[in-house]
């Protein structure tokens, strides 16, 4: 009896281990792979999609993911079939109207530039269809198959290279960009030659009509990111680039597509010209231009579009939920209702079956497809997430001081205990033109579940400016940077303190771009409230800001509502470093040299500015190469790790001095060495 009672006792031990789940690590997000593009076939049989495959720290070349191309039945039990792997980034896939070829770009073999390839789904190579000097970008093919446009730069002239070898090498700021053009090719020709089409703008997009071979394009003045968000047209044009419709639009412009029987036209718009996001869906006659607006953004914002016969279907973000939508213009039925993931694009088949591009709490983005009870997930791109533990999250509801009703997304720690009080950091949006939904929220900036498995809170705030509750909403920060927006951070951290689940002496804050603003201004001018901040290709000088971003003009419009020299002093008083002298944060700056949004000397006149004062800790890191957010693996890693370090060092250690710069990447390299 002793020994069935030890074997039982075993057993039941060995079941609890076996059982065991850890939560993630820095090097688990490293590798978390997702769907990126996703196009199902015109007959509904099928879902072409690309997933990520990252690059590993440490061991790979550095650089981006890479991208691979899968194939996978709609029909039931169906497994995914990798048909393009490997070091390969395949890009902007579509479907013949046959459905019997994947069309795709890419790099491969002796391509010089991005070419345009063909696929066929039941065996054989890829077939080179179409290549240009400068690369393919996107494009479109005709209803027929015969003809494709695609959008792509000039090749530059060939004295420039040896003008620059002799050393003349000046840029005219602004001046001497490039602007995309559109070309079109003749595909039945054995080796198809591209020519200009003559339409003076900048590109931005080129659609063909399902049945003719007028074109649906969205252009703007110049290349310049300002102009493209802020004065995009729509237009129908032909092959000559005639304008045959022009649509009366103003502000910014999301998708646009055709109808089915090309009659309309649907597109995502503003409301105005200070509209900050193009949330509102529109329905254009192809033919006289006229425009109604088929659904307005008064309390949420639509995030994409699909047409199918006389229904336009629709994605929309509500809070922090979404549901997809099928509308004839009289009627609206849900297809999939709120609570059931958050999905971020759809691709519709022309038998109704409809693709959707769909994550959720425990995971990244994957393929669903709709069905009469919701919809079901037919990919799985990180089955090791089996043996992952996951905090427990939900939405957040509590109240502004000004008695605004606020929402964010919390995330616990793994083993919450009820009662207990956390550290917490909170995890800032940029934009602030954006929302974070109840979905997946962790990537290598904001490394939400390793926070969780190291007993952190997480709390994601969606402060006034945010997207998803319509536009007033989004209007609400207008002509009030900084404040209230950012009590607004504090008061839902207040709110988390009284209910008992934060301790309100151990909290941090970190965020990007518009976060990392946020961060700045969290660390000085409400200081007593943080006992730690991560700023990212934050702002530090709204006056300085203006004069060195790329979007002048947007900043304007749909932010400060005012010109610099308009009120010079309200900009400086916006400004973290107007503030630093109530500065007792310590403070980690990260930047990309290269940032062209948010130049990297906003971070550089933070630091030099606390670093001067010194009245708290204060480091400032850059990333060479990176831009506007890191791209590459390896400067990924190295965010992620600062990151955490930093958090962990004064929230939950013995604060100080800062920790040591040193990450000694190099004694990673050398255990990896000694695993080979």
């Amino acid at each position: 009896m002793n020994k069935l009672l030890i074997f039982i006792t075993f057993l039941a031990l060995s079941i609890t281990v076996i059982d065991a789940k850890e939560g993630m690590s820095l090097e688990d997000i490293s590798k978390v792979s997702s769907v990126g593009d996703m196009q199902i076939s015109p007959d509904g049989a099928w879902v072409a999609f690309t997933k990520s495959k990252p690059r590993t720290p440490y061991k790979d070349e550095d650089g981006n993911a890479w991208s691979e191309l899968y194939l996978i039945a709609t029909a039931d039990g169906a497994e995914p079939r990798p048909f393009i792997t490997g070091k390969v980034n395949i890009s902007r896939i579509s479907w013949s109207h046959d459905s019997k070829k994947i069309y795709y770009t890419a790099k491969r073999r002796d391509d010089k530039k991005t070419a345009l390839y063909a696929l066929p789904i039941d065996g054989g190579e890829s077939q080179r269809i179409l290549s240009y000097d400068n690369g393919v970008g996107s494009y479109s093919v005709n209803h027929d198959g015969s003809k494709v446009v695609f959008i792509a730069k000039t090749k530059k002239p060939k004295h420039l290279e040896k003008l620059s070898k002799k050393g003349f090498k000046a840029k005219v700021y602004e001046e001497d960009i490039q602007t995309n053009h559109l070309w079109l090719a003749d595909l039945n020709q054995e080796e198809p030659k591209a020519e200009k089409i003559k339409f003076e703008e900048h590109l931005v997009s080129a659609k063909f009509s399902p049945v003719s071979d007028q074109l649906l394009v969205q252009s703007s003045p110049t290349s310049l990111i300002d102009d493209v968000l802020m004065l995009q047209t729509l237009q129908i044009i032909d092959l000559k680039g005639r304008t045959k419709t022009k649509f009366k639009t103003e502000g910014k412009q999301g998708k646009a597509i055709w109808s089915t029987d090309g009659k309309l036209v649907a597109f995502l718009g503003a409301n105005d010209y200070n509209d900050p996001t193009a949330g509102a869906l529109y329905v254009a006659n192809a033919r006289n231009g006229k425009i109604a607006k088929r659904k307005n953004n008064k309390d949420s914002h639509i995030m994409d579009i699909g047409w199918l016969g006389n229904d336009v279907y629709y994605i929309e973000h509500k809070d922090a939920e979404s549901r997809v939508v099928k509308s004839d213009g009289s009627t609206n039925a849900t297809l999939v209702a709120y609570g059931n993931g958050i999905q971020t694009s759809m691709s519709l088949a022309s038998n109704g079956q409809l693709a959707l591009k769909t994550n959720t709490s425990t995971h990244p983005n994957e393929v669903y497809l709709a069905s009469s009870s919701g919809s079901k997930r037919i990919t799985d791109s990180n089955p090791w997430f089996a043996d992952i533990a996951f905090g427990k999250q939900e939405v957040f509801n509590y109240r502004a001081q000004d008695g605004l009703d606020l929402q964010g997304v919390l995330v616990y720690p793994i083993n919450y205990k009820k009662g207990k009080d956390y550290p917490m950091i909170a995890f800032v949006h940029g934009g602030p033109e954006a929302h974070r939904s109840n979905g997946w929220n962790t990537r290598y900036a904001d490394p939400i579940q390793v926070a969780a498995a190291n007993g952190y809170v997480s709390f994601i705030p969606n402060y006034r400016g945010s997207t998803g509750r319509g536009d007033d909403f989004a209007r609400a920060d207008q002509r009030g940077y900084a404040d209230p927006e950012f009590t607004d951070i504090v008061d839902g951290k207040n709110a988390l303190v009284e209910e008992g689940i934060v301790d309100k002496d151990k909290v941090g804050i970190t965020g990007g771009s518009y976060g990392g603003y946020a961060t700045a201004w969290s660390a000085t001018a409400l200081s007593e409230h943080y006992a730690a901040g991560v700023m990212f290709v934050g702002i530090s000088n709204q006056l300085s800001k203006f004069g060195t971003t790329d979007i002048p003009n947007e900043m304007h419009a749909v932010h400060s509502r005012v010109w610099p020299w308009d009120d010079f002093q309200w900009m400086l008083e916006r400004s973290p470093i107007f503030h630093v002298k109530k500065s007792k944060t310590p403070l980690l700056i990260m930047h990309g040299e290269n940032d062209t949004r948010v130049h990297p000397s906003q971070s550089m006149e933070l630091y030099r500015y606390l670093k001067t004062l010194a009245q708290a800790p204060v480091r400032l890191v850059l990333y060479p190469g990176e831009g506007h957010g890191n791209r590459k693996a390896a400067a990924q890693m190295d965010y992620s790790m600062r990151l955490m370090r930093w958090m962990d060092h004064y929230l939950k250690g013995k604060g100080g001095k800062p920790p040591n710069y040193d990450l000694e990447h190099e004694k990673k390299l050398e255990s990896d060495k000694k695993d080979k």
